[in-house]
């Protein structure tokens, strides 16, 4: 079972334990228009870039939104998502407010299947329901070539590390 911490506590993640070289399950999200939307799979024309954040309502998660927004989402060769527990109304109003126009954000709200699929579904501690802070980089076929865990929910991931995986996975 994968763990992260929250200020120093340890939090149990319920789901599946994904690790480099496994294919990404295929799972349905909610989009901020209430659609659809699939993340992971395999056969894509660009890499795949799946973030999960607890909540685009924190400074840390926004800041990493238009960090990613801002610099990696405008390669031509990957395709960025951020997911949340966020509802998508909310959602939808963050990347207005934010510019937020170069990546999808999507919320797990509904089903928690993205969460249970990937890993990433804190069990315990007070932001039990939520999702853990991560990033996977999946090649076209769906692999996954990077993925990182933030030890410290309340931590930036490693920006350079997810850019150097883009470029590889491609």
């Amino acid at each position: 079972m994968n763990t992260t911490n929250f200020q120093g506590t340890e939090v149990k993640l319920d789901g599946a334990g994904l690790s480099v070289g496994d294919k990404a399950p295929k799972v349905m999200t909610t989009g901020t228009d209430l659609s659809d939307v699939e993340v992971g799979g395999d056969s894509f024309d660009r890499v795949q870039v799946i973030i999960s954040v607890p909540s685009l309502d924190t400074d840390t998660c926004a800041k990493e939104t238009r960090e990613f927004n801002s610099n990696i989402a405008m390669l031509d060769i990957c395709e960025v998502t951020v997911v949340s527990m966020d509802l998508p109304f909310a959602a939808g109003k963050f990347c207005s407010t934010e510019g937020i126009d170069n990546l999808t954000v999507v919320s797990d709200f509904a089903t928690r299947e993205f969460g249970k699929a990937y890993g990433v579904l804190m069990l315990d501690n007070k932001l039990k329901g939520l999702l853990a802070r991560a990033v996977f980089v999946l090649d076209r076929n769906g692999k996954i070539e990077y993925k990182e865990i933030v030890p410290e929910v309340t931590d930036e991931p490693n920006y350079e590390a997810v850019l150097e995986a883009v470029k590889n996975a491609r």
